[in-house]
């Protein structure tokens, strides 16, 4: 049922329940807001999208106030705009006014908000709080001095993650966003996913920059420096630098790179296909030799810490596949570096990923040989677009060019690794073949495909021929889910912990429509940019010649000359590994 209301004397019709900032959006009116976001709950708390509603005595919280039949609405009448205007004053008097030094400088609603409202002096006094700046972990940087306690950052990590380590502090002025007992990030189990720096409307949350590390290393001629881009990055970086979202960049990326100065660049795909050999015939083989079921996946960084703080006696349950991260560095360290003729310790290898868990991924000490680790620095999707600004590059216009070979060949199961559910169809499509030994009639599994929630879906597999003959059953329905987001990932393993869940695989992915809403992509995330970038993932691998992560001849070399086959000795050397119990309140790993 609708009611028609009244927004600067145009009259729309709208849904009952509806709000006074769903009514504006409706007329094209635009109202300022800081603690509202598309994806969240109502918060009313920055009080910056007042209105004035005839018949009220106050201006009314447009986010949370209600239409009613006939309500007349005035959103920029000069006292309107002059109450908006003094809350933001308020509020950056005591917020730090280094906006050229800060990293979301030009891209902070806070900013932007200011400029709208024709903020140009400060007529309150000003006072800075003075709180530390948290640059404890190799990943997330907090910075309770940006803070406007709009608290979009404590409903990201409470209610979508569940992971709930941020929450408010104080009273009145001194209320700030902390930790318990503001300890620092890399001392408590936060599994360092970024969603709050999502979510986080101005600079008080952000990732570790690692631009100039990875400058020096380009310029340093000792250093052979390569780079991987993760398939989330492709359907991502145009939004940085200046395109429409959703816009495809693989080939004009991989030309980016090249004018960087990176002697190889490659593409984490080819190793999103090698992940699905391994961890293909690893499901198999537990599914046949009565191994622990349900086996989850392991490619995000983020899920691993989760999973290692709050359920640490289920780790038997993941795949000991590294992620396709990883298994880039340690092949770019080994088999590349042996083809190329390279000392392992010249070969620098950069990632460039759509997350922020995957910084801490590449310092933690399993993820390496020999005191050489497999990757040496992690590059978010912001970060290379802003080496790509710094470069001065025109990057709308560069020509397109191709992966380098052979750790740039890859297939379309590897590049749907960017959106939920694409690393369970991928593993679909190559299971089914390897087992039936006959080719897919359709290659889109639509049932493990989209952005909300937990998905279900079942394949029907036939068993060896022995099976048969010992009495047994000739197929088995294999039983799969997908968690889309650590909330749902929450929801599985507690089904598992309760013994309700007879899946045979689970594919967890941190974050929100999984890497395509990761922690280090262009900000803010939204579900309807998610949706657009995950066409995008979809439109690529319908686009691509080989579709099916065994059929990509790069890996089948790999396999010849160097690591045998799946699960062998050598993989099992440089593509596996183990994972830490850790408590549930610190980041200590338990003995």
């Amino acid at each position: 049922m609708n009611v028609t209301v009244f927004v600067n004397d145009l009259e729309v019709k709208v849904p009952t329940g509806a709000t006074v900032l769903q009514a504006a959006e409706e007329a094209g009116v635009h109202i300022p807001t800081l603690c509202h976001h598309p994806d969240q709950a109502v918060k009313a708390a920055c009080r910056v999208c007042m209105v004035d509603v005839e018949g009220s005595r106050v201006f009314q919280a447009a986010c949370a106030y209600p239409v009613w039949e006939g309500m007349k609405i005035r959103t920029n009448t000069p006292a309107v705009i002059e109450a908006r205007r003094t809350v933001v004053e308020m509020i950056l008097s005591h917020h730090p006014q280094d906006c050229l030094q800060c990293e979301r400088n030009l891209q902070c609603e806070l900013q932007e908000v200011a400029h709208t409202l024709g903020v140009s002096e400060q007529p309150f006094p000003t006072e800075r709080r003075q709180l530390p700046v948290d640059s404890s972990s190799n990943a997330v940087v907090r910075d309770p001095d940006k803070c406007i306690n709009c608290k979009r950052c404590v409903e990201a990590c409470s209610d979508v993650q569940a992971v709930g380590i941020l929450s408010t502090t104080h009273r009145g002025y001194d209320t700030v966003v902390s930790t318990a007992f503001n300890d620092p990030l890399a001392e408590i189990a936060c599994v360092l996913c970024g969603q709050c720096i999502q979510a986080c409307p101005t600079g008080a949350l952000r990732e570790k920059d690692e631009t100039g590390t990875v400058w020096r290393a380009l310029a340093d001629p000792k250093k052979h420096v390569v780079v991987q881009t993760a398939p989330a990055v492709r359907v991502a970086l145009g939004e940085d630098l200046g395109l429409p979202v959703g816009t495809r960049v693989t080939q004009r990326l991989t030309t980016a790179l090249r004018q960087l100065g990176f002697d190889g660049v490659f593409d984490t795909d080819f190793t999103a296909d090698l992940t699905i050999l391994e961890e293909g015939s690893e499901l198999l083989q537990r599914i046949q030799n009565g191994g622990k079921l349900p086996m989850i996946t392991s490619c995000s960084p983020g899920w691993i810490k989760y999973i290692e703080h709050y359920y640490p006696d289920y780790l038997e349950h993941l795949s000991t596949c590294k992620s396709p991260q990883q298994m880039f560095g340690a092949l770019a360290k080994t088999y590349y570096a042996e083809k190329q003729g390279l000392d392992p310790q010249d070969v620098y290898v950069v990632s460039v990923m759509p997350c922020t868990a995957k910084k801490f991924e590449a310092q933690r000490p399993e993820m390496g040989r020999e005191g050489i680790p497999d990757v040496d620095a992690v590059l978010t999707t912001r970060e290379l677009a802003r080496m790509v600004k710094q470069a001065g590059l025109d990057f709308a216009n560069l020509p397109e060019q191709e992966f380098d070979a052979p750790l740039g060949i890859s297939t379309g199961a590897a590049v749907i690794f960017g959106a939920t559910g694409g690393v369970m169809e991928a593993a679909l499509r190559t299971v089914y073949e390897l087992v039936t030994e006959e080719e897919l009639s359709a290659l889109d599994f639509h049932a493990v495909r989209g952005l909300e929630g937990v998905r279900e879906a079942a394949v029907s597999l036939p068993l060896p021929a022995a099976a048969a003959q010992n009495g047994g059953p000739t197929e088995i329905e294999v039983k799969v889910a997908v968690a889309n987001s650590l909330g749902a990932a929450k929801e599985i393993m507690e089904r598992v912990k309760a013994g309700e869940a007879d899946y045979h695989f689970v594919e967890v992915m941190s974050c929100p429509g999984g890497c395509i809403g990761g922690g280090g992509q262009p900000r803010p995330s939204t579900a309807e940019k998610r949706r657009l970038r995950a066409a995008a993932i979809y439109d690529e691998d319908a686009a691509m010649q080989v579709r099916k992560s065994h059929e990509n001849p790069a890996v089948k070399a790999l396999y010849e000359e160097y690591l045998g086959e799946p699960l062998g000795h050598r993989s099992h050397e440089l593509l596996h590994t183990q994972y830490t119990k850790r408590s549930r309140y610190t980041a200590t790993p338990q003995r």
